[in-house]
């Protein structure tokens, strides 16, 4: 057949859609209430989104409409998968999902404070770390004093707790 006889718009790909943050299959995926929150502040910005989207041969609005769509279908997939874990009041005794704990890097006088949440909720840059992070699996269960050593970059990193909130 002739190149000439072909609709090039029927000829175009599904738009990249970049994954949602890795959880392993078979984990639980929790979150914290605040976690909880924005997946759902985040569905409502989606569909107001594509609301404004007006269906037509435009194809720049068939792929935008396709790319909020595959996202809203992650999302969904994300909250029907949620399970909502509260920071317990006895858990300033050890770390626990949802603990708010300062820790001693090494050496460093400096200390640092990392929230453990789920893994959309992670951002190292406010001190969130998810919960299946390398860190936050050597440090759940720890009390205050106890010191954790992690491999990184080549090299055994100790972290002492210095408190649990």
């Amino acid at each position: 057949m002739s190149r000439a006889f072909v609709n090039e718009d029927d000829q175009r790909e599904a738009p990249f859609v970049p994954p949602r943050a890795y959880l392993p299959n078979g984990v639980p995926n929790y979150v914290t209430p605040t976690g909880m929150e924005s997946l759902l502040k985040e569905k409502e910005l989606l569909l107001a989104k594509l609301k404004e989207l007006t269906i037509g041969d435009d194809h720049d609005t068939a792929n935008a409409i396709a790319i909020v769509n595959t996202q809203l279908q992650m999302l969904e997939n994300r909250i029907t998968s949620a399970q909502v874990i509260s920071a317990e009041a006895e858990s300033d005794h050890e770390i626990r999902f949802g603990s708010t704990i300062t820790l001693q890097i090494g050496d460093d006088k400096k200390v640092h404070k990392f929230q453990i949440v789920g893994v959309d909720e992670a951002d190292i840059k406010q001190g969130k770390i998810s919960f299946i992070s390398p860190l936050a699996r050597v440090l759940i269960q720890k009390k205050v004093n106890e010191t954790v050593a992690l491999k990184l970059s080549n090299r055994e990193t100790k972290f002492k707790v210095i408190s649990i909130e």
